[in-house]
């Protein structure tokens, strides 16, 4: 195997280089592999139109408290990421999955509005979400509640029964016109033995720090408080 690097860590052995330089040399495959993904994202042609400009509630700052799809792009972008939070009126509790995933793009939202829109949408009522976040602490994200819309049905965000799915769709806006662009399908294959769908790792960072560790991701979940 080609020496790839010239740095070694102190008293390594020669069987942990070996093992290293394997592991190296998948990461680099891996590292190509998942820019060739999301070249193959970028360049996917128009989605469906959106025919409904859905209005959702809100509570912002400064802002009114009904808003439209439309509305939602950040100033000057044309891209809007609309997450799909679970935590239906029916539920007794949110997702703790769903929470792991908004505790750390929280922070992240004011760095993605420079490039995007982003918003988490829920059915339950606005009060309800509204007392979650303070419960959390977060600051920075777009709560939306889609209590009466058909958001979430009509964007899998919503089984025909009424469970709640955590989606990902992405929208664009070109000369007025609002279009899908994009969904994590990944969440309806059939996944991998001993794996979730792992359709929104890509956004969770809780997963990718364990995956860098010997015990890895276990059957370990995350849980809303410890």
């Amino acid at each position: 195997m080609a020496t790839l690097h010239d740095h070694r860590y102190p008293n390594e052995s020669a069987e942990y280089r070996d093992a290293r330089n394997a592991l190296l040399e998948a990461e680099i495959a891996l590292r190509r592999q998942t820019e060739a993904v999301a070249a193959m994202r970028r360049a996917l042609p128009p989605g469906g139109r959106v025919e409904e400009d859905y209005l959702f509630e809100q509570a912002m700052p400064g802002q009114p408290a009904q808003v439209r799809l439309s509305e939602l792009f950040s100033p000057g972008h044309d891209t809007l990421v609309l997450y799909n939070f679970m935590y239906g009126p029916n539920m007794k509790q949110a997702c703790p999955s769903c929470t792991s995933i908004l505790d750390a793009i929280d922070d992240v939202v004011p760095h993605a509005r420079q490039r995007i829109g982003f918003a988490a949408v829920a059915r339950s009522p606005l009060e309800r979400l509204l007392a979650y976040a303070q419960q959390r602490g977060w600051r920075h994200l777009r709560l939306l509640s889609s209590a009466n819309n058909a958001y979430n049905a009509d964007y899998h965000g919503e089984t025909a029964e009424g469970s709640q799915m955590p989606m990902l769709n992405v929208f664009t806006r070109r000369d007025g016109e609002l279009r899908h662009f994009y969904g994590t399908e990944l969440m309806f294959t059939k996944g991998e033995d001993g794996q979730d769908p792992r359709h929104v790792d890509p956004i969770w960072p809780l997963w990718h720090l364990l995956d860098y560790t010997p015990e890895g991701r276990g059957d370990w979940r995350p849980a809303l408080s410890y």
